[in-house]
């Protein structure tokens, strides 16, 4: 890293320009961009110190800091609201600790699933499918015919379509047949167009990190909608049971 790239400020601590930060993410996060890290700073993730001329200033810490945030929207598809609260707690438990010296460790083991929505990626092939999730051939493509899974190119599948077939081969085991899980498809599709209408517009705008707001708010949609189907489901079934 050159001279310019990194400083010490008055305490020794070593800090960086908002470009240098980019090329270290980049490495495990290609789709970083600057507008990206001004986003989360803007949104308060982060809060850089101002060198005397206006430039950010980074630290190490910080850096973590965009770490955890980028590989908890990545791998979990947390929305930044909950992410904030956990960093608010790992902030309170370091400070009592630590002094808050502690950086923060990997988001893959300390964000909660409760909102995980996206693909964890991974390519897993048709037979992989079947001996994870111990169904026959004949289950996976009942499934496809009735929409419930597809594959991407060449075949394969992804993380997700594991635990989609787990969940059908499941409710399968207590009579649900293939054919009834097309009202799950549908309302999953009608959600996505209600998020896709509200979220396209903002997405599409001229201002700095559009794109980013469209996409946190898709997440915050998209864990509000799991939630309140969630409740829904319970309702019904408590007034099916009554």
């Amino acid at each position: 890293m050159s001279a310019s790239a990194a400083r010490s400020d008055a305490g020794g601590e070593r800090t960086m320009s908002i470009g240098s930060v980019l090329a270290i993410l980049s490495e495990d996060f290609p789709d970083v961009t600057i507008s990206k890290i001004r986003f989360l700073e803007a949104e308060g993730l982060v809060t850089p110190e101002r060198a005397p001329s206006g430039y950010r200033r980074f630290s190490d810490a910080d850096c973590e800091r965009l770490r955890f945030v980028l590989t908890a929207q990545r791998d979990r598809y947390l929305p930044l609201k909950v992410i904030r609260e956990q960093l608010d707690a790992i902030d309170g438990q370091t400070s009592e600790a630590a002094g808050g010296a502690r950086l923060l460790t990997s988001a893959r083991t300390a964000v909660a699933p409760a909102t995980d929505f996206a693909s964890r990626g991974g390519r897993v092939d048709r037979e992989s499918l079947i001996e994870r999730t111990g169904v026959d051939s004949a289950f996976i493509a009942e499934l496809m015919r009735n929409g419930l899974l597809s594959s991407g190119p060449g075949g394969f599948f992804d993380e997700d379509a594991v635990r989609l077939v787990e969940a059908a081969a499941a409710l399968a085991n207590f009579g649900v047949e293939t054919r009834h899980l097309r009202a799950f498809k549908v309302s999953a599709d009608r959600e996505a167009g209600l998020v896709a209408q509200i979220a396209g517009p903002i997405a599409k705008g001229k201002g700095t990190g559009a794109r980013d707001r469209a996409e946190e708010l898709v997440r915050e949609m998209a864990a509000l909608s799991v939630t309140l189907h969630t409740q829904l489901v319970k309702a019904a079934v408590r007034t099916a049971l009554d």
